[in-house]
């Protein structure tokens, strides 16, 4: 990291940050009631920051600082000794790199790149600013290109309100002097897509969408507006607990359709399904916040945490084969030789070598998922496989 560089783990966050604007647009009240509540990390955003570290690295002494190459491997190196540390991560960062390097390549004069900017998107959210990856402005094309770490859920560009204000805040920074006609957001997520997700949109219809924003984010730095429901509520910090969330499990049980014996319509049967599933969800996930508190110290009357399944292991696993084998038993019978599954050797190997060597040479058979029941507005299409109900349940469902 450059001199006077702020590590990526403590920057400031602003309220209305751009990261967690698919929840404060969604769910307004959201922003201040998260602002009650203390963040919290995971091992899996630690890395994150790392694997961002390095991409910062490698960009600014590709563009933007005079780095010596002795500098370049010590900083390097000090990433790698790490202990989230991933090999993986150096072919995903070169990813990177190369993407911003080919974007770069395509001016058709040097345009102007910023690694790692502070970006100012207050005119449309109150007192809001975010940290952009990376910008490259240039011949009336702006590019603004996020790198993500996450394997998790994959991250699309298009329509994305986290790219599009952070390309507000270098609108705002760049656009004096250099005139931006359209805008270009990417999100390279290696570990989720072979190729970066991209989608343009004019300047002008950035800047109107900033402006149909503006009395909702407004609403959310006051605290005001009705909570919402949604995929938004996944990384809420009020997960669980919150108000909307409580309400609509006790509502979900006394708006369910009930009717007298023999059995309910298929269609009122679809109907409380519907009803149901968010509150299933939610039930499983306030269980394991509830859990966690509970362990914590926390009272929560009528609930307590209790020994679950133990599990076995070796005490020393070669002293207890040794001694096995001083018995008489063969090695044949304490080892199991068995292949890595394709997903194991797609990380040993990197994705770029399992592809060439096996799914590019037709080593890799593809076979289609088993069918899954999902709600009406799920992306994917609808299964039109003729399915057998046995072949899907080990007792088939009794018919109305």
């Amino acid at each position: 990291m450059a001199g006077g560089e702020i590590a990526h783990a403590e920057r400031a966050h602003a309220l209305l940050s751009a990261s967690a604007s698919h929840r404060w647009l969604h769910c307004p009240p959201s922003a201040r009631l998260e602002e009650t509540l203390p963040d919290t990390t995971s091992e899996a955003a630690n890395r994150g920051t790392l694997a961002h570290e390095i991409s910062e690295l490698k960009l600014r002494k590709a563009f933007t600082d005079q780095m010596p190459t002795r500098k370049y491997n010590a900083a390097l190196k000090k990433f790698k000794a790490q202990a989230l540390y991933e090999p993986v991560m150096e072919e995903h960062t070169n990813a990177y790199l190369d993407y911003v390097q080919k974007i770069v390549h395509s001016f058709p004069s040097p345009p102007f790149v910023a690694i790692e900017r502070k970006v100012d998107y207050s005119d449309y959210a109150p007192e809001g600013f975010g940290t952009s990856d990376c910008i490259v402005v240039g011949s009336r094309q702006l590019h603004v290109i996020d790198y993500k770490n996450g394997s998790g859920v994959p991250v699309g560009a298009e329509d994305n309100p986290q790219m599009k204000l952070y390309a507000l805040g270098a609108l705002k920074a760049f656009s004096l002097l250099f005139p931006v006609d359209t805008v270009h957001l990417a999100i390279v997520q290696p570990k989720v897509r072979a190729e970066p997700s991209e989608w343009s949109l004019s300047a002008a219809d950035l800047l109107a969408w900033g402006k149909s924003i503006k009395p909702i984010a407004q609403q959310a730095f006051n605290g005001e507006g009705a909570y919402q429901l949604g995929d938004h509520c996944k990384f809420c910090r009020a997960v669980g607990r919150c108000p909307a969330q409580v309400k609509r499990a006790f509502e979900a049980g006394e708006s369910l359709p009930v009717k007298p014996p023999p059995l309910s319509t298929w269609a009122e049967f679809a109907e409380a399904l519907r009803r149901v599933e968010p509150v299933v969800a939610w039930f499983t996930g306030a269980k394991k916040l509830a859990l966690s508190e509970v362990l914590k110290g926390t009272e929560l009357p009528g609930w307590k945490a209790v020994e679950g399944r133990g599990s076995r292991d070796y005490a020393d696993l070669d002293k207890a084969f040794a001694h096995l084998r001083e018995k008489g038993i063969e090695e044949a019978v304490l080892y199991k030789r068995q292949p890595l599954t394709l997903p194991q050797l797609e990380e040993a190997l990197t994705k770029a070598v399992y592809k060439e060597l096996l799914e590019d040479a037709g080593h890799v058979s593809k076979k289609p998922g088993a069918p899954t029941l999902a709600p009406e507005d799920d992306k994917r299409p609808a299964y039109n496989g003729q399915v057998k109900p046995e072949d899907v349940f080990s007792t088939p469902p009794e018919q109305s």
